[in-house]
């Protein structure tokens, strides 16, 4: 029997603990920023700013330990098959901890590459790469914590996610201060306190998953790992399409300046607050998705999606009301740089207008995740980033602002690409009978 959709009282209490969760992740992204804002210059701010978009371009080329996790773990729950989703886990685990230690030792020898690739000051090129290196020490911890929050988000497990990320986060924000604005590290304080962090949540993550490592199914199957691989494949692709947008905002602002380059620094943090906490009902759509793909059930896919959808909006509209209001008292808080707090300021209200523009992208990427369609992921994210920088090219001679207005139509691109695949997902589902596993997404076989 077809089991209901979730309801919206239901939904928010799954939500809650992710939306925590997320801002837990999102007070530290705010609290570096204001660490290095009122300890630091405009150059130590650019230097973060180049650092984070190249530490994450390469970590998150292994995103799909948290995506492609959640929504086979969901698939597994789903079909009732516990112990292949352990064993989802436990391969997500190991090559997290491979893929981070070849990390670990490459990002060294990036930093040369910084100044002529993001053309930056000199100094900022210096300062991104120590805090590149710093950041690496702490790679193979956060793509293994990739995993287990994946794991726990499609077991729907959401209390324990909340503590995993509150270890994270707290020990993150605590580490930062104390090598910033206590030792006076720089960038490579930040990077190092990120990197300890991560250590330190992977020891309380294994903890909270330890049932997986008895009664899993077998890791080494060649079956299934090949199938994991092709889904991650896609699901790389769509992440470093997606990470090379942010790489050229971040490239477009540096354009007009460091002044340019740090007050956006400081705008990407109001929408990765904002990202973060909606991520959360995007987080709920790929757990039901893949609950519904696994038992074959397109109606509570399509009453999921815009259940959460409804809540994401709501939510979105209140952050972007709480940017314009609120943004440039914080802003003159927390920059002390007159020439980056005058950026900021400037393009805060087109930072006001992501939290609602970026939710369709947001909502649909949960839904594909979830059901694990990777070639629909890859071919919208590839599209919408050739879109974008294409786009940003042909207005760039109409000014500094004109890289605002290709960054908010990069995300009506991402909407765009996975809504046209959306009917072709729904009318598979419909075909099913059993629970499904089509060819070519990267789903395995039923145990």
């Amino acid at each position: 029997m077809p089991t209901p959709p979730p309801s919206y009282r239901q939904l928010l209490r799954l939500a809650g603990p992710v939306v925590l969760a997320q801002m837990a992740s999102a007070i530290t992204g705010i609290v570096d920023t204001t660490v290095m804002g009122r300890f630091g210059s405009a150059t130590d701010l650019a230097a973060v700013a180049v650092g984070a978009v190249v530490f994450n371009l390469v970590a998150w080329a292994f995103g799909f330990l948290r995506m492609a996790t959640t929504g086979l773990t969901a698939q597994a729950m789903g079909a009732d098959d516990g112990p292949q989703a352990k064993a989802v886990l436990l391969r997500a685990l190991g090559i997290g901890l491979v893929a981070g230690l070849a990390i670990a030792a490459s990002l060294p020898f990036l930093g040369p590459l910084l100044q002529p690739v993001f053309g930056v000051a000199p100094e900022v090129g210096s300062e991104a790469g120590s805090y590149l290196t710093a950041r690496g020490l702490g790679a193979p911890a956060a793509l293994m914590g990739f995993a287990i929050n994946g794991w726990l988000l499609g077991r729907g497990r959401t209390r324990q996610l909340l503590v995993f990320q509150v270890v994270l986060n707290g020990t993150n924000a605590v580490l930062d201060t104390v090598f910033v604005a206590g030792l006076g590290m720089g960038a490579a304080g930040v990077g190092l306190g990120t990197a300890l962090a991560n250590v330190v949540a992977l020891g309380v993550g294994l903890w909270l998953v330890r049932e997986a490592f008895t009664a899993a199914a077998p890791v080494f199957d060649g079956p299934r790992l090949r199938a994991l691989f092709g889904a991650n494949r896609d699901i790389l692709i769509r992440t470093l399409a997606l990470v090379a947008s942010f790489a050229w905002f971040v490239r477009a602002g540096a354009a007009h300046g460091t002044d340019v380059v740090a007050g956006n620094e400081v705008l990407l943090q109001f929408i990765a607050v904002s990202a973060l906490v909606l991520d959360a009902f995007a987080f709920l759509t790929e757990k039901e998705a893949g609950e519904a793909v696994g038992a074959s059930d397109p109606s509570r896919l399509l009453a999921v999606l815009r259940r959460t959808s409804v809540l994401s909006l709501g939510a979105g509209a209140c952050f972007a009301l709480f940017i314009a209001g609120f943004g440039p008292s914080i802003v003159h808080v927390v920059v002390a740089d007159p020439g980056a707090r005058e950026a900021a300021l400037r393009f805060l209200p087109y930072c006001a207008l992501v939290p609602v523009i970026g939710v369709p992208a947001w909502q649909l990427d949960g839904l594909f995740l979830g059901a694990t369609r990777g070639p629909a992921l890859r071919n919208a994210a590839v599209a919408a980033t050739l879109a974008y920088v294409l786009v940003d090219r042909l207005v760039a001679p109409l000014g500094p602002h004109a890289m605002w207005w290709a960054f908010l139509a990069s995300y009506g691109f991402r909407a765009a690409g996975l809504g046209v695949a959306t009917p072709a997902l729904l009318r598979e589902l419909t075909r099913s009978e059993g629970p499904s596993h089509p060819r070519g997404t990267g789903s395995p076989p039923p145990a």
